[in-house]
């Protein structure tokens, strides 16, 4: 694993990566990803949907500006024998040629892009004709935006062009962004995927151990003595947005499924 470029590098991504990997699936079988298909993976992270991609027989190619995430893609592809091509780029200029995706898809990735017009601009440049694109990102005000919020206050500002992520989980928000980008949303559905823990204190820990972000800014919160202010922030956050039971605790995120395309 190469050493990380930028946040998204550091921690334990990976087991979030696999948390979320049902959703990359998901999305590979609503648009019936077929052998021989030409699908592109935007903001792949550790290579979650290139892999269901090429699962499905599909030339698969994965784009991630993290090369450390890359890294772990390429095991993952080696470990299990499956061929797929991984690529250093940003979502905003994607690496691709014009019109070569048959498929492109996104889960969770896109929706973090610092430019949302330009992304959606590359979606579509690269989407063939008569291709697909299968976009997964959280609902608005459902739990992984509602975090985001919770410990925005100790985290570094966002450029002031960003837009929140959760745009794209938005069917409305998303169709206005598609259509500036040329392109048309086909339909949307909700969708949940559950992650269990202990308690909320163990939940708290693996928020923080996958999340960069935060672990970029343990040691500099710490200097200012803000760090258990944030942990504590968050472990009552977890426990107020958890459902607690005999087995422990449950985080239901809620996420949005879209396809869209060409007018």
């Amino acid at each position: 694993m190469t050493d990380p470029k930028t946040t998204w590098g550091a921690g334990e991504y990976a087991l979030m990566a696999q948390a979320i990997e049902p959703v990359s699936i998901e999305l590979v079988d609503v648009v019936a990803v077929s052998p021989g298909e030409r699908v592109v993976d935007v903001a792949t992270g550790t290579g979650n949907a290139a892999l269901a991609a090429a699962a499905r027989g599909a030339s698969a190619i994965g784009v991630d500006f993290e090369p450390s995430l890359l890294g772990l893609a390429r095991a993952r592809a080696a470990a299990g024998g499956v061929e797929i091509e991984l690529v250093e780029g940003e979502v905003e200029q994607l690496p691709i040629g014009d019109e070569e995706a048959d498929v492109v898809l996104s889960a969770f990735g896109v929706m973090y892009a610092s430019d949302h017009a330009a992304a959606a601009r590359e979606l579509v440049r690269v989407l063939a004709p008569a291709g697909r694109i299968a976009l997964a990102a959280w609902i608005p005000g459902s739990v992984m935006p509602a975090m985001g919020a919770t410990v925005a206050p100790y985290l570094p500002p966002l450029p002031s062009a960003s837009a929140p992520p959760s745009r794209w989980g938005d069917p409305q928000s998303l169709s206005d962004l598609l259509a500036e980008a040329k392109a048309a949303l086909h339909q949307s559905r909700g969708g949940r995927l559950d992650l269990r823990f202990q308690d909320a204190d163990d939940a708290a820990n693996f928020l923080i151990r996958t999340s960069g972000h935060l672990v970029s800014q343990v040691e500099p919160l710490t200097a200012e003595g803000r760090w258990g202010e944030l942990r504590e922030d968050l472990v009552d956050f977890v426990a107020r947005h958890g459902e607690a039971g005999a087995d422990g605790l449950v985080l239901h995120l809620d996420y949005l499924i879209a396809i869209a395309g060409r007018p």
